[in-house]
């Protein structure tokens, strides 16, 4: 089986065969992250640079790890050590590492449609690992295969995603992965952090209690409240946002079921998650942060065209 797309750019533009060899791939990756030794030679002499112009921990070092693992040779680039500092444009800089014989670009950017707008201009293959509010889909991939793990399952599953909506590009990837695969999705959070259109865009139940949110689902994915994205004041502070929507161990042990509690990251501890949820046995963080470098490695591979 063979990808419909060239590059991956957002979920959005996946099918739902897509979505299914990333996750079914990257389940035979994590068997080969179990070995005692864990490096295969899959992508030996193919070359990927990491086009870093936001900063990031969990995705570029999940990425790195991933290329090292498939015995890839990468390049890291951070646009504040680089030329773009003096002035240089995306496509010069691009063009500049191209003419060293890359053969993938991995890209971060706080601009939405950099991605998009690079795979127009260059022969290789592009990986968005975050565009600005657009999309994450690499997160995306990577928690539709953790919740496919945990409750063994997309299609029929409840997931409530939980937070900062408005400014969420993991939200929008989630959003559009979690409904091609038949899973219900409900967003929850404020008034002021949840997009007026987003029920008749997106095709999903829109909540402003989190007590009842929690009731309703089997996975809640709580996000990060984005200050830095904010240009206006959207709640009157973080202490009344945890009151409302910060999810303690006391509310968990009121609900009539158990629920899987996810996250991206960073976390705001004491904000949207509580540390003593974070950390609890519900909880599977770490997993996700574990399982985004088999996905991340399936991602690579299949991109590659290694595989045909």
């Amino acid at each position: 089986m063979k990808l419909s797309t060239q590059h991956l750019l957002g979920i959005k533009d996946l099918t739902k065969e897509d979505i299914s060899l990333f996750l079914d791939t990257a389940t035979q990756f994590k068997e080969v992250l179990q070995r005692p030794v864990k490096k295969v030679p899959s992508l030996r002499d193919v070359t990927i640079v990491n086009l870093f112009y936001e900063n990031s921990t969990r995705t570029r070092i999940s990425f790195e790890l991933a290329e090292k693992r498939l015995s890839a040779d990468t390049i890291n680039f951070t646009a504040s050590g680089s030329s773009v500092s003096k002035g240089e444009t995306l496509l010069d800089t691009v063009n500049n590492i191209l003419s060293m014989k890359v053969d993938m670009v991995v890209m971060r950017h706080s601009a939405s449609g950099a991605p998009h707008f690079l795979s127009q201009h260059i022969p290789a293959a592009i990986v968005n690992a975050g565009d600005g509010v657009n999309e994450h889909p690499t997160q995306g991939l990577l928690d539709a295969f953790s919740i496919r793990e945990k409750v063994g399952k997309l299609a029929g599953t409840k997931v409530a995603i939980i937070g900062d909506i408005t400014h969420s590009r993991v939200a929008m990837s989630n959003m559009y992965l979690l409904k091609k695969m038949g899973a219900e999705v409900t967003l929850c959070g404020p008034p002021t952090l949840i997009p007026k259109y987003a029920r008749e865009a997106f095709g999903v139940n829109v909540s402003y209690n989190l007590e009842e949110t929690l009731n309703w689902c089997d996975v809640a994915n709580v996000l990060r409240i984005q200050l830095e994205r904010q240009n206006q004041v959207l709640f009157s502070s973080l202490r009344e946002y945890n009151l409302s929507y910060g999810i303690s161990r006391r509310l968990l042990e009121g609900l009539k079921k158990d629920v899987v509690i996810m996250h991206p990251g960073p976390i705001n501890r004491g904000v949207e998650l509580d540390s003593d949820v974070a950390d609890s046995g519900q909880s599977i963080i770490l997993q996700q942060v574990e399982n985004g470098v088999a996905v991340r490695m399936a991602v690579l591979y299949l991109l590659s065209n290694k595989n045909n």
